[in-house]
């Protein structure tokens, strides 16, 4: 099993500098990955999935 980080959503909004309306509104639309759940009530993202996202908007940025 691959090793990664779990990020909370505070985590997430400093590392993509969006805010939580606008994360789930991707994620409603398919364009973020989705969190997984932690526990009943905490969800949490793979910060790797989140990295290649970041990559992948730079990626988009420079060649579109």
């Amino acid at each position: 099993m691959n090793s990664d980080k779990l990020l909370r959503l505070r985590q997430v909004e400093e590392k993509t500098g969006f805010g939580k309306s606008w994360i789930y509104q991707q994620i409603r639309l398919h364009q973020f990955p989705t969190s997984i759940r932690i526990g009943s009530t905490h969800v949490a993202w793979l910060e790797s999935e989140i990295d290649a996202w970041i990559q992948q908007r730079v990626r988009l940025s420079r060649n579109g």
